[in-house]
């Protein structure tokens, strides 16, 4: 057998030339040991983590070098003829493959196992070796350690006089886990054990340098090589501590993901596929998990300071940037931003504006309040932001006033839902605005405030909606079509429609026919796009900062299809449906889209409209035009007023007062008058092209991305490098040249900047990520104690109609008691369910079945048509019994049908 002792690395190498052979066989070594109980290949070797002690080795053996740092690294003081010779402790034993490592396993007397890697000589640390940096002899270290099946990790260091003098890399595995005691007969403290594991078990593997203040070189002056544990094969390299320290890149990839709502698993699974693998991956899956979390305990407590400094340095730094934020007792309250971008959209399309609070958008509970409009696309646009407190008049007061500060002027119409404060706070501040409220949210209402079954029996519904939603009638015609409805259905009771006829100049179409562009927006539908398209990216474990960076990505993400859509416009010409030539005026005025709302005005004016009467006072000419639907049959007909001198016009439709564009009946008879253009007075600036000012595109207003000077030089290198390894991806010759030139480029690079762990530690990196001081005094807190509109217990009462459409999406269930696959109850209730029919039908004075348990069907056969007209002492103990006899019926239906296709007997 081969023993080998334990002096520096090059004497046990130049043993290990001169006096081995490539066999198993002994070998003649000074001291060696022949103990063939302690050598034997067939003993039951002693695990090392039940028997081995990190001191039981003599200390002028394995932990000498160690212990010594004092000692001389003079090639005299080194060499193997001036040094006594220690006596050797460890045995030969075999050689251990793993992937594509392999390693020589060597015995102490006692069975304990050791392992020393077996590696190219060339990566071998050796002792004397005099290095210029730090960064060189981590690197020596790693790729010995990589190459051998081991992971690094720093040790102690020593100071003199706060000048470093020596240094340790140890193996990872050094040190003792730290055990956990409790007393094994105690089944309370045996139950709140909770198993772990640890990494270290005692290795004492480590080089050991010291530094030279003259000189500026480290030189090594010990080197273990011996390790009490087996090393891992390549195919597990992923897993080591090097490969898993997950670096700059990746946090800001990670980060940069979870602001479009995509956890760190999705991201792992990207980052393999884009790097061919998770062998090529830093980090696991857990690691990406980290950083998030990472990053809210860097946010920490200074999460409201945080915000407000960002935006206040975008307002020192960005043009025309405006915010304003309440505090009480240096507790955040309310916020307010809105950039350049937003104000030159108010500034153009503001005319009709739009907002909504909605809630779960960060882990305060603070309500978002985005300000919408409507862009010369016809896409939602954002005016601004706001966060609050709280939703009371107080709080939209403070809001609009700030809203009215940042861009000056007021809107025409302002369009919320029946929010009493909202409407407090737009009467006290938008004095010169019309308010407006939703239709859909009080249409929406109609079936829950109008009973009896008027709603689900007759066309009341269809006929109210065709009503309110008219867009041409004037307010004589609804108001008497109205009580005509009101009388047919015998509704002049119903205390909810008389309470929107009420206020119906706030929300009937109709009333609102003089207010320039008031059809561009009849609803809050603009409002919740623009509330989900925000909840797309974030979400309700945010914090502010978090927030306002997924705002961002939103923002931009709306921006860059208010570009396509600019683009696409100036760069393409649309095809042209008539041979008109207003047509041709009109599609180099408008936008791609409005364009085409125009032009199927323009192509129905010469296809389906007629004039039908004409009129002439003087210099004016009054046309009736009629229109037709594309079966040629007559829906309409109106006046035009048509003056010949100045070419004004107006119609009954009033089509450009309402949305901002001509309508067919003014387009034919402007072909009639033979007018090849639209005039001037006729054309909105809101839908031209170009309507915004060229700054609003650029980069700088971006916020999503990195605009740095470093962030964009870093971009630039990424994509150099995709370009030039695409250009040469069928030349592997240069693309080998070109992969050595870029290590080549590492090195110097490597060589000139020295390695600084400060800069790579985590809150390091998260600074640089979030462009926030990773130390910092926090003078404002973030608010606690939000509570919003209908966020108490989160139950409410379910009615029976309710219950009704969910118990039908559920699947029949097999009662015991009735021997059927039934709907609605099951064998614990049957009995219950059958009294309530018995109950129901007794009360109705229907005659039939009981329905009790052991009949065909399990339900009483009750009769499927009933009179519902028939009067009862109480209206409310009517409404249940419809609604049990209708359960009743449904549930005889669907049990029948099932029973049809479905086994009846428990054995099958």
């Amino acid at each position: 057998m081969e023993s080998l002792d334990l002096r520096s690395a090059s004497q046990i190498r130049n043993a290990h030339e001169s006096n081995t052979n490539g066999s198993n066989q002994s070998v003649n070594l000074p001291a060696v040991r022949t103990d063939d109980t302690a050598a034997s290949a067939s003993e039951e070797f002693v695990d090392a983590s039940s028997d081995f002690d990190i001191n039981y080795v003599d200390s002028h053996s394995l932990l000498n070098i160690v212990n010594e740092p004092s000692m001389s690294v003079d090639e005299s003081s080194t060499s193997s003829s001036t040094l006594p010779e220690p006596e050797p402790i460890l045995s030969y034993f075999a050689d251990e493959h793993r992937g594509g490592s392999s390693s020589r396993v060597f015995l102490t007397p006692n069975g304990t196992r050791f392992w020393k890697p077996n590696v190219d000589e060339s990566l071998v640390p050796v002792i004397g070796t005099v290095f210029a940096s730090w960064d060189d002899v981590v690197a020596l270290y790693d790729t010995y350690a990589e190459e051998s099946g081991f992971s690094t990790r720093l040790g102690t260091h020593r100071k003199v006089h706060d000048v470093t003098t020596s240094r340790i890399i140890k193996c990872n595995r050094s040190g003792k886990p730290l055990l956990k005691r409790f007393d094994s007969t105690d089944p309370a403290a045996l139950s709140k054990f909770k198993s772990s594991r640890s990494q270290m078990c005692g290795c004492t593997a480590c080089i050991h340098v010291k530094f030279d203040p003259e000189s500026k070189s480290y030189t090594l002056y010990s080197f273990v090589d011996y390790h009490n544990h087996e090393m891992y094969g390549k195919e597990f390299i992923e897993f080591s501590k090097k490969r898993r320290k997950v670096d700059f890149t990746t946090h800001q990839f990670v980060h940069e993901m979870s602001l479009h709502k995509i956890g760190p698993n999705i991201s792992h699974r990207v980052q393999c596929t884009l790097k061919g693998g998770h062998q090529n991956v830093r980090g696991t899956v857990t690691d990406y998990k980290n950083i998030s979390r990472d990053i809210r305990i860097f946010i920490g407590d200074r999460d409201a300071q945080m915000i407000l400094d960002t935006l206040r340095s975008r307002s020192e730094n960005l043009h025309n940037f405006f915010f304003e934020y309440v505090v009480d007792g240096h507790e955040l309250r309310s916020l307010f931003w809105a950039d350049d971008v937003s104000r030159c959209n108010y500034e153009t399309f503001g005319d009709v504006l739009a907002f909504d609070a909605t809630y779960k958008t960060n882990k305060y509970c603070m309500i978002f309040v985005p300000f919408t409009g409507v862009d010369h696309h016809k896409k939602c646009v954002t005016f601004g932001a706001a966060l609050l407190f709280d939703e009371s008049t107080e709080s939209y007061t403070w809001l609009l006033q700030t809203f009215l500060k940042a861009h000056g002027k007021q809107p025409r119409l302002v369009l919320t839902d029946q929010d009493a404060a909202m409407e407090k706070a737009i009467i006290a501040v938008f004095t010169s605005s019309t308010h407006r409220l939703c239709m859909w949210h009080i249409m929406r209402k109609l079936p829950a405030n109008v009973k009896g079954g008027v709603v689900e029996n007759t066309d009341l519904r269809k006929r109210i909606h065709k009503l309110v939603w008219n867009l041409i009638i004037d307010q004589d015609t609804f108001e008497e079509k109205w009580a005509d409805l009101i009388d047919e259905f015998d509704l002049s009771s119903n205390t909810w429609l008389q309470q929107m006829f009420a206020i119906r100049s706030d929300w009937v179409p109709c009333y609102f026919r003089d207010i320039p562009m008031c059809c561009l927006m009849k609803t809050t539908s603009r409002c919740e796009s623009s509330n989900a398209l925000f909840k797309v990216n974030s979400s309700a474990s945010n914090t502010l900062l978090q927030f306002l960076m997924c705002f961002d990505t939103s923002i931009d993400g709306q921006r860059y299809n208010q570009r396509k859509m600019e683009f696409d416009t100036n760069m393409t010409t649309p095809v042209l449906r008539t041979p008109s030539p207003i047509e041709k005026h009109a599609s180099t005025l408008y936008t791609l889209s409005i364009f085409k709302e125009v032009q199927k005005e323009i192509d129905r004016s010469v296809n389906y409209c007629s004039i039908g009467e004409t009129r002439i006072l003087g210099d004016t000419k009054i046309y009736t035009v009629a229109h037709t639907n594309k079966q040629f049959k007559h829906v309409n007909q109106f006046e035009v007023t048509f003056d010949t001198v100045n070419h004004t016009v107006e119609c009954g439709c009033m089509c450009f007062t309402r949305i901002g564009y001509l309508c067919r009946h003014v387009f034919h008879v402007f072909r009639f008058n033979q007018i090849n253009r639209i005039p001037d007075r006729y054309i909105s600036n809101r839908w031209l092209r170009n309507a915004l000012p060229n700054r609003v595109y650029e980069i700088a207003n971006r916020y999503s991305v990195d605009n740095s000077e470093a962030g964009v030089i870093r971009r630039d290198i990424m994509d150099t490098v995709c370009q030039c390894s695409d250009r040469l991806r069928r030349d592997p010759t240069r693309l080998a040249a070109f992969s050595n030139q870029l290590k080549d480029i590492k090195r110097q690079i490597f060589s000139e900047v020295p390695y600084n762990p400060e800069h790579e530690r985590t809150s390091a990196i998260i600074s640089d990520i979030l462009h926030q001081p990773e130390f910092g005094t926090s003078t404002f807190k973030q608010p606690q104690g939000i509570r919003n509109k209908g966020c108490g217990t989160g139950k409410r009462m379910v009615g029976p109609g309710e219950k009704a459409v969910e118990n039908f999406k559920k699947g029949p269930r097999f009662c015991k008691m009735c021997n059927q696959y039934v709907y609605g109850h099951d064998s614990r209730n049957c009995a219950k369910v059958q009294a309530a029919l018995r109950a129901a039908a007794a009360d109705s004075d229907t005659v039939g079945n009981s329905g009790c348990p052991g009949t065909s069907s399990g339900v009483s056969d009750l009769p499927l048509t009933h009179d519902t007209s028939t009067s009862v002492a109480s209206s409310s103990h009517t409404r249940a019994l419809r609604a049990t006899r209708r359960a009743a019926a449904r549930s005889a239906m669907q049990s029948t049908r099932v029973a049809e296709q479905s086994p009846t007997t428990r054995d099958i």
